[in-house]
């Protein structure tokens, strides 16, 4: 008699048991909820702190180019940087290891915006005007974009670096043949050698002129670009009214 309470235990000791095993103690449960959670809060910020990630770097690319205009890209230093974003050294070295990358960086994005400006001046529907209004409409453009970025005429011009040496070529190259291309529509009997060879003085004086614009400002600068025009207006009428180029 004394035996039948151990075997009725023993019969309900796998129920128990089985009962154990599905389901999850609960310092395990609030463990797995607490990691969910922490997911979750991890990629709902991510997208906050690139937010904030990109608004630093426009930041120090803002800087670097007060620097660049101010004191050449030989004189500048990461330091001087850091101190016009107003941010520390180690934080400007989170994002960019030396002055050459942030200049890259810079360059990058200043060419890419000439070359939208470019597709803005030599529109196709600019060659119908008169010679006078076609100057207004390649010029105006090209000069408001070097005025409001400084930074570019001093990078392309004064860094040095191989990568935006390169690329400031190949963007003079693709402006030559955009000028090759609207006295060619001018004087569509001008030898090849003579196109070229007006596209490039066009260009020349067009880059002496600009030095003395970015230097000036306000009236004077104005008057500047109204001398330019006058150059270029007259260098050019006489030779499209020129029979070998018409």
């Amino acid at each position: 008699m004394p035996e039948r309470p151990q075997a009725e235990n023993a019969a309900t000791a796998p129920k128990a048991a089985k009962t154990s095993t599905t389901e999850k103690p609960p310092a395990k449960r609030t463990a797995t909820k607490r990691a969910a959670t922490k997911e979750a809060a991890t990629k709902e910020a991510a997208p906050r702190r690139q937010a904030r990630g990109e608004r630093r770097i426009a930041q120090l690319l803002e800087a670097a180019a007060s620097v660049f205009c101010r004191t050449g890209y030989a004189a500048a230093s990461t330091n001087a940087i850091a101190r016009e974003a107003e941010v520390s050294p180690g934080t400007l070295y989170q994002f960019f290891p030396n002055k050459e990358a942030i200049a890259i960086h810079l360059g990058d994005e200043l060419l890419r915006r000439a070359r939208d400006m470019h597709g803005q001046a030599f529109l196709p529907e600019n060659l119908d005007k008169p010679l006078p209004e076609l100057l207004d409409a390649v010029l105006d453009p090209v000069i408001a974009f070097n005025c409001e970025n400084p930074a570019f005429w001093a990078l392309m011009h004064g860094s040095g670096i191989p990568g935006i040496t390169q690329e400031h070529e190949e963007l003079h190259s693709g402006l030559l043949e955009r000028v090759q291309d609207i006295l060619r529509a001018f004087c569509p009997d001008g030898s090849p050698e003579e196109l070229t060879r007006v596209s490039g003085m066009i260009l020349g004086i067009f880059k002496a002129a600009l030095d003395l614009i970015l230097a000036s400002e306000g009236a004077e600068r104005a008057a500047y670009v109204a001398e330019l025009k006058t150059v270029l207006l007259r260098y050019l009428e006489p030779m499209l009214a020129a029979p070998h180029l018409r």
